[in-house]
């Protein structure tokens, strides 16, 4: 397959796949999609996952304390707090009330995992981009703009754009378009409370919450099918092709035996995986959609353990995996996920030369990292391909959607609130 095209595998236009679901758009899709032999297990297994209550993931099912400590961030860590506040109150001042009922939520609501990111909408949260005037469209994407880095937009950007491209290669354009995903708030702006906002839909979905000066940008799960935009206005636009290279070159520079260590299966789709380990939407990656309480044991080799070379090489994904985090925030995460570099394993599935389709997680108590090739979905190819991918980064232990965080100020809160009324009785007696 190394040699071969996405456009190889473009199902011709009166194919089942594409010509049965061919003019509905995603609401109309959501109710097809319960019953589609491929869409309809997978929904109804992820039902049992939401809504749970919130634990977080972790490497043996016990959450380890204190990981994150709230409170103001160091020096040159700080979140760009005041330009998101900013742009929230521009969405905020462009919705009308009803579109506000459906746009706000509390910090702390159990809608924040209902994000999905395949094509259909399980989980209708929030407002949909491509039913919204271009105002408050723009207005959402700017809350976005406003609390990620330059090169992060624009690469959140390029992958629904390559949904848009996707779409109208398929023919698909009212389910998979440019602008079909949900944006919701979470909380009320503010430079001091806890709030944040969320966009979910096929291939992109990101949960940030600021808190004071702390930026939580978690779960991310980011990526394209195809990989390339090969035609039209947006021609040229490539995403993950560092990523992808620099995970070979880190498996090229291990010696032999490391390599061998790191590999936890040879083959993508190997008869030796265990039931349970291959998921008809996620393939091999564990930390997707629904996953928040999923026991993850850390597998392959530790990180203390790379050469030189390979452990540099390791330290250019990881920032590439941080990339889409404004200046401060990355600084923070970076130094929090080279600090844990101890207790840091490195994992692998399939080959790793040019043109092999492979998997790799980095996993440690503060950080997961996936990247796994898959078989096509709108597309035909029935094996894993370079071309479509799907990346997923989380923060374990209990703080994805910044919940050690929100949690740590709400019991501020009420202990300020219980001095504060302590003493007046004190005062009154």
């Amino acid at each position: 397959m190394s040699t071969q095209s996405f456009r190889d595998f473009l199902y011709p236009p009166d194919h089942p796949r594409v010509a049965a679901i061919r003019g509905l758009d995603a609401r109309s899709y959501a109710e097809a999609a319960t019953t589609d032999s491929f869409a309809g297990p997978m929904i109804e297994g992820w039902k049992t996952l939401y809504p749970q209550p919130f634990v977080g993931v972790t490497s043996n099912g016990k959450v380890i304390e204190g990981l994150y400590p709230f409170g103001p961030s160091e020096p040159g860590e700080e979140a760009p707090a005041a330009a998101m506040v900013a742009a929230a109150g521009t969405l905020l001042g462009a919705v009308t009330p009803a579109q506000t009922e459906q746009l706000v939520y509390a910090a702390d609501a159990p809608e924040w995992q209902s994000w999905a990111n395949p094509e259909f909408m399980q989980h209708d949260t929030g407002l949909r981009l491509d039913e919204l005037d271009s105002p408050v469209r723009d207005a959402a994407l700017s809350v976005m703009e406003a609390s990620l880095s330059p090169a992060g937009y624009e690469l959140v950007r390029n992958l629904m754009r390559i949904n848009g491209f996707l779409g109208d290669l398929v023919e698909l354009p009212q389910l998979m378009n440019e602008f079909s995903y949900n944006f919701a708030l979470f909380g009320s702006p503010s430079l001091t409370e806890p709030w944040g906002w969320q966009i979910f839909g096929h291939h992109v979905a990101l949960n940030c919450l600021v808190a004071g000066s702390q930026l939580v940008v978690s779960p991310v799960f980011l990526g394209a099918e195809p990989d390339l935009i090969d035609a039209g206005p947006h021609r040229g636009v490539t995403v993950f092709r560092e990523r992808i290279a620099w995970a070979r070159e880190l498996m090229a520079s291990l010696p032999e035996q490391l390599r061998r260590d790191a590999t936890v299966f040879e083959d993508m789709q190997d008869p030796a995986m265990p039931e349970g380990r291959m998921h008809p939407g996620d393939e091999r990656h564990l930390a997707g959609c629904f996953q928040d309480n999923r026991v993850i044991p850390y597998e392959g080799i530790r990180v203390l353990s790379l050469p030189a070379r390979a452990r540099t090489i390791l330290d250019l994904l990881v920032d590439d995996f941080i990339a889409h985090l404004p200046d401060g925030p990355r600084a923070a995460r970076r130094r929090e996920i080279q600090e844990h570099y101890g207790q840091t394993w490195f994992s692998w599935i399939g080959g790793w030369a040019a043109g092999d389709a492979f998997y790799f997680r980095i996993q440690s108590p503060v950080v997961v990292m996936e990247l796994d090739h898959h078989t096509g979905v709108f597309l035909s190819n029935d094996t894993p391909a370079p071309f479509h991918m799907h990346t997923v980064m989380r923060t374990p232990n209990g703080n994805d959607y910044g919940r050690a965080l929100v949690r740590q100020h709400q019991e501020a809160r009420q202990h300020q609130a219980a001095r504060q009324h302590h003493e007046a009785s004190r005062f009154q007696g």
